[in-house]
């Protein structure tokens, strides 16, 4: 039985993937949890059901067109309702000791950093967070003592093998890869790719578009910017290795010869119950991973030639200053005009390189700096995609 004070959560993103399986585990364990708010973008109807079954204080979406209905939808209920960016904003900053910062995109941004700005515990599933602003946030978190818990599979898995805190003798970390869709496709086969085919993850479920980040590689791009930012290293102290098993999700390698790795289920659970629970644990419904089922594990270096969205996530995490918030936002737009067939599969990475050669690596000291320059490279990966598209 649980005899300590239930812990106080906020989820943004509630009705997203991470958001949904987050609300899961929080539903199995109502002693341990009082939940200050739930933030969604436009599902009111899914948004008010969580809500109620949680028992939250506060419900916000994002899309203000849906605000009238989410207030019918929690009528007479006694769960607070507003709408619009500023209310995410407001509802991200509420006392928490624990948030999930699980808004894709860079909206994110200014609610992530509401929320680090609070002090508490901040489950991170926005890349975008660390990738386009990692200096604003991470001086945000120092400012506040706040804590980031890493939700990526990949980073809780590195995470927890540095649990030692021995940080000093880690001589590289290696982040998997499950190669997405296309790990053994030809070039000419990814050139007439479906959005359908590319979103047929072979392991993961996840939403569209981080199952066609995975498709190109791009996700273990961007997963490489944000190991950077939050475990300190350089970027040559950061391999990958694709794993179509996806059961190693992290390794880190010691200066004495020593590796430690985490293993576990293809589950997304699994990582959000140890930000969940951290620094105790708590149990899930995830599968349990039976070895010898399995029976074999394989390892390969990644085909740079065929998926260079890595090279392009090395070059701007090497640029520094704005270079991965180009990358980002052009990533995002080419993703998108991809998934309404306005260009070809190959033209995604295509526009993010071309956005990247047209405007380098400006600063972005401040989060308005950031926000400004994400605007900018949308703008000309936009231009670049309807180029292509005529």
């Amino acid at each position: 039985m649980n005899t300590s004070p239930p812990r106080t959560v906020t989820v943004l993103g509630s009705t997203g993937s991470v958001g949904t399986q987050t609300i899961e585990l929080l539903a199995a364990a109502p002693d341990r949890f009082r939940v200050r708010a739930l933030v969604a973008g436009r599902n009111a109807a899914l948004l008010a059901e969580q809500a109620v079954a949680l028992g939250a204080e506060r419900a916000v979406i994002s899309d203000p067109t849906q605000y009238q209905r989410l207030r019918q939808l929690l009528s007479g209920t006694g769960i607070a309702v507003a709408a619009g960016p500023a209310a995410v904003e407001e509802a991200a900053a509420l006392p928490a000791d624990w948030t999930m910062a699980a808004i894709t995109g860079a909206v994110g941004l200014a609610p992530t950093l509401a929320a680090i700005r609070g002090g508490g515990a901040v489950a991170l599933a926005n890349k975008e967070a660390l990738v386009c602003a990692g200096d604003v946030m991470l001086r945000a978190v120092k400012e506040a003592g706040a804590t980031l818990l890493p939700v990526d599979s990949e980073h809780n898995a590195i995470f927890q093998s540095l649990a030692d805190g021995n940080r000093g003798a880690v001589e590289k970390i290696v982040l998997t890869a499950s190669g997405g869709p296309f790990r053994t496709a030809t070039t000419e086969e990814m050139m007439t790719a479906s959005p359908e085919a590319a979103l047929k993850h072979p392991v993961w479920s996840m939403g569209a578009k981080i199952s066609i980040d995975s498709a190109t590689l791009m996700n273990k791009g961007l997963e490489v910017i944000e190991a950077a930012r939050l475990f300190g290293l350089a970027e040559e102290q950061i391999g990958v290795l694709v794993h179509p098993q996806s059961v190693i999700h992290g390794l880190v390698y010691y200066h004495d010869g020593s590796v430690l790795a985490q293993l576990g289920s293809p589950d997304m659970r699994i990582p959000i119950s140890h930000t969940l629970a951290w620094p105790q644990r708590m149990a899930t419904p995830s599968p349990r991973l039976d070895l010898a089922a399995l029976a074999r594990l394989e390892f390969h270096a990644p085909d740079m030639e065929r998926f260079p969205a890595l090279r392009l996530a090395r070059d701007a995490l090497r640029a520094g200053a704005g270079a991965p918030t180009i990358l980002s936002a052009a990533n995002e737009v080419g993703v998108e005009a991809f998934l309404q067939r306005k260009i070809g599969f190959l033209d995604i990475v295509g526009t993010v390189a071309r956005v990247m050669d047209a405007m380098g690596a400006p600063a972005a000291d401040t989060l308005d700096d950031v926000i400004a320059l994400d605007q900018a490279a949308r703008r000309a990966a936009a231009s670049f995609a309807a180029a292509r598209a005529a």
